[in-house]
């Protein structure tokens, strides 16, 4: 299945009563122009993740959006809460897992540190400003997985490109048919001055 990813934001690590060891951070916020490769301006939408939470996307929380899950939603040690901020999340994670035990000593030592989300767009917008790169506003998405990743790269996808395309080949085709409409409305309002302009001459 194809999906975008997007990181960069820091998160928190410790230990929490019983035991468990708890991540916990913001996976993406709203309302903050993002550049995404120098190609073009993303945006989340407040509110992009609420059909997401109210479906109950079967959401993984994974270590470079790969591998084994360390913690899932439907298990319920994995929440996910859309706040004013954002999308904020908490993994409740096992440390006696043979991978935890391997990740926990990276995440602390800052070597993993940045939170992901692997999404697919499922409503936005593109705009292009008269100056400055294209801007997308994501206002609905599904969601796959969260991560804890090593690199806080916000990468351009073909995928994203491709929806950006698909918008600007739609507004090009629904303004070629306006402008048809508009000639043959031209056309048509012609037509009719020209043949009551006829009987005119006519009756004359």
């Amino acid at each position: 299945m194809q999906f975008e990813t997007r990181s960069g934001l820091p998160v928190e690590v410790r230990a929490a009563d019983g035991g468990a060891i708890v991540v916990e951070g913001y996976a993406a916020v709203f309302n903050e122009p993002t550049d995404i490769g120098g190609i073009f301006t993303e945006v989340i939408a407040p509110g992009a993740f609420r059909s997401a939470l109210s479906r109950g996307d079967d959401v993984e929380f994974l270590i470079n959006h790969g591998g084994l899950p360390l913690a899932r939603s439907t298990a319920g040690n994995l929440t996910l809460e859309e706040d004013s901020h954002g999308l904020k999340i908490r993994a409740e994670l096992d440390p006696n897992d043979p991978d935890v035990q391997r990740i926990v000593p990276k995440m602390r030592g800052k070597m993993l540190d940045q939170m992901s989300f692997a999404f697919r767009a499922l409503d936005q917008e593109w705009e292009t400003p008269a100056d400055g790169p294209d801007v997308r506003t994501i206002k609905d998405v599904a969601l796959f997985d969260v991560s804890i990743v090593n690199r806080g790269a916000y990468p351009t996808t073909e995928i994203a490109l491709r929806s950006r395309d698909d918008v600007k080949a739609e507004r090009e085709r629904i303004a070629k048919l306006e402008r048809e409409a508009k000639r043959a409305c031209i056309a048509a309002r012609k037509a009719k001055q020209e043949q009551a302009f006829r009987r005119i001459n006519k009756d004359a």
